[in-house]
């Protein structure tokens, strides 16, 4: 242990907060949080501590630490989620989840909210029901809903002002029409409530509902409102009798259940709405196998339901957990009121709870078959690497360049990196090309990349240290032998090939002719996919550049000419071409322009 971390040690304080472990490079191994910092961050520097091998190999690698105290245990739990969140530390149980899951999103912040679907759940007002198990459940009751009641059909936001004609669903009686400002708010707004209590789970209050407007309009003599009312009560019945009742009470609860095994962790969530189980969900747990099925429940139920669309009245799980009690009135403090933690031992619940297990156990089951097929395909992609390619070494890691740029505007390069057939994302690099000749040279800037990345290797630059098995070049022979330059210039003697794209030659430096690979050759594949990859990451930063020089102005690159007077100068001449032809004295006069500015502004813009 460092002086500097034996002396932080000392000074902690007894408050409750949170505490950062970082390693010698600064990196966030470990966020946790305690009733009393002291005490808890002290105990894993204890020779007498039981620790677990993983959390002994992160005491090894902590070279600094940082605390933030808080007033509270529940301020602490808050800000846990959030740093957790925020630097995704490698020594935390993190939750991944195994897929994007669509959800259906009521857009309640706008005046005529729309029903869409989506994969993201943002914090935007707007009201998030699901996850549905597959897109096809979310799609069919997407149609449903837009079957039974007008809701807008386009997609399109509408404030009600009269802007177009209405079209045919308006017609079709399928849209009130808020585009030709036809709709009436309040009609419109009765109709979202009625589809929020139908995604509520409340299909029967819905129904009930329903079936007393359609009494009322038949009374009313108005016979064709009653017989489209009959039609969705219908239509809605249908849906319901499919629906899955578990709970005759109609609670609202969400059953979590959770195996591992030496691999990892799986956890499977069944989401129950007004009794009815409405759709399922699972997720795996990093750094899973080490930690005591408890511990890994607590961790879950922080980072899920810090970003749930929806927290539930009671939440049943197959543990306890330590922190139940806090994380009750956390809970409690996002849902408005009381939220209960049980963990039922007979009964339905528990028959549920089962349930969900068994999903879990399957899951995780598939997850390792998985997990076995990828690696005896990379393992054997890369051993057919190094015999194709007669490498002294197996490739494990291999870096893949590319250059990316239109007739020499905004060139950029790209450095990926795969370890073991798998990216390195960590590792990825991007590169702004700095010499910039009359023409488009893509082979001097292959070189350029490959200097500057080599050079931060002998400079011992901790980031770049680490020198790769083989370099894989996005292109032909003058791209590779260009790279090939840059390595020998600089005394590195590492394997470097070229992969071009037409027929998908593999180019070697010392061969004449490229070697065609069996397209069904995984060896091939790896190096597609590693070309592919660059070839997207150096795409990606040169249409961000692109763009960025889209919008900017040659008022920019004045000193002194902030957005303020860019704002003011083109909202008074209005194109920068004005503003090259006015005088002096006309620039001078805009408000908090100067005589001398307005002399430099005209003379920069005119050369």
């Amino acid at each position: 242990m460092s002086a500097d971390l034996q002396a932080k040690l000392k000074t902690l304080p007894k408050q409750p907060g949170c505490y950062i472990f970082k390693d010698a490079q600064g990196a966030v191994l470990y966020v946790g949080k305690a009733v009393n910092l002291r005490q808890r961050v002290r105990s894993y520097f204890q020779k007498s501590a039981q620790q677990t091998p993983k959390i002994a190999r992160m005491v090894r690698r902590i070279a600094d630490l940082e605390w933030i105290v808080t007033d509270s245990e529940l301020e602490a739990l808050i800000l846990e989620c959030n740093l957790i969140k925020q630097h995704r530390p490698p020594y935390n149980v993190l939750m991944r989840d195994d897929k994007s899951y669509p959800y259906l999103c009521l857009t309640l912040g706008e005046k005529f909210p729309r029903l869409l679907v989506t994969r993201r759940v943002r914090k935007d007002g707007s009201r998030y029901f699901g996850p549905f198990a597959n897109s096809g459940a979310v799609w069919s009751t997407h149609q449903l809903l837009h079957r039974t009641f007008p809701l807008i059909p386009c997609g399109k936001v509408w404030s009600g002002e009269p802007v177009q004609r209405p079209c045919l669903y308006y017609h079709m009686g399928r849209c009130l029409a808020p585009c030709a400002g036809l709709a009436d708010p309040e009609e419109y707004r009765k109709i979202v409530q009625n589809v929020v209590l139908f995604l509520e789970g409340k299909g029967d209050d819905l129904i009930k509902q329903l079936e007393a407007q359609m009494e009322q309009a038949a009374e009313a003599l108005e016979f064709e409102r009653a017989a489209k009312i009959r039609d969705q009560i219908r239509a809605l019945q249908e849906v319901l009798q499919k629906q899955k009742v578990v709970h005759p009470d109609g609670i609202n609860e969400d059953v979590i259940a959770l195996v591992k095994d030496e691999r990892g962790a799986c956890v499977q969530m069944f989401f129950i709405r007004g009794g009815k189980l409405l759709g399922q969900r699972h997720f795996f747990l990093s750094e899973g196998a080490e930690d005591q099925p408890g511990a890994l429940m607590q961790e879950f139920l922080k980072q899920y339901y810090q970003d749930a669309p929806e927290v539930p009245e009671r939440i049943l799980l197959p543990y306890e957990v330590e922190e139940a009690r806090i994380i009750a009135q956390w809970l409690k403090q996002r849902r408005g009121s009381a939220v209960e933690i049980r963990v039922p031992h007979r009964g339905e619940d528990a028959r549920l709870l089962e349930m969900a297990a068994q999903n879990a156990e399957l899951a995780l089951q598939s997850l390792r078959q998985e997990l076995e097929q990828k690696a005896e395909w990379l393992e054997s992609a890369l051993l057919e690497l190094q015999e194709t390619l007669r490498l002294p070494t197996l490739p494990n890691r291999i870096e893949a360049y590319d250059i990316s740029n239109i007739q020499g505007i905004a060139p950029v390069g790209s450095m990926v990196v795969f370890e073991g057939g798998q990216p390195k994302k960590s590792d990825y690099r991007r590169f702004r090309i700095r010499w910039h000749p009359e023409s488009p040279d893509d082979f001097a800037m292959m070189r350029e990349v490959l200097t500057r990345r080599l050079r931060e290797a002998l400079e011992g630059d901790e980031k770049w240290r680490v020198l790769p098995d083989l370099i894989l070049i996005d292109g032909g022979r003058g791209q590779l032998n260009a790279a090939l330059e840059a390595i020998r210039a600089l005394g590195f003697q590492i394997p470097a090939v070229g992969l071009a794209k037409r027929h998908e030659l593999v180019i070697l430096p010392d061969e004449p002719d490229p070697i065609e690979l069996p397209r069904h050759s995984r060896a091939l594949h790896l190096l597609q996919r590693i070309r592919d990859e660059a070839h997207r990451f150096a795409l990606t930063y040169h249409r961000k550049l692109r763009e960025e020089r889209a919008h900017r102005s040659p008022l920019d690159e004045i000193p002194g000419i902030g957005p303020r007077r860019k704002k003011m100068l083109l909202r008074l001449f209005g194109s920068i071409e004005r503003i090259r032809q006015a005088s002096v004295e006309e620039l001078a006069s805009v408000p908090t322009m100067t005589r001398r500015l307005a002399e430099q502004v005209l003379e920069y813009l005119r050369e």
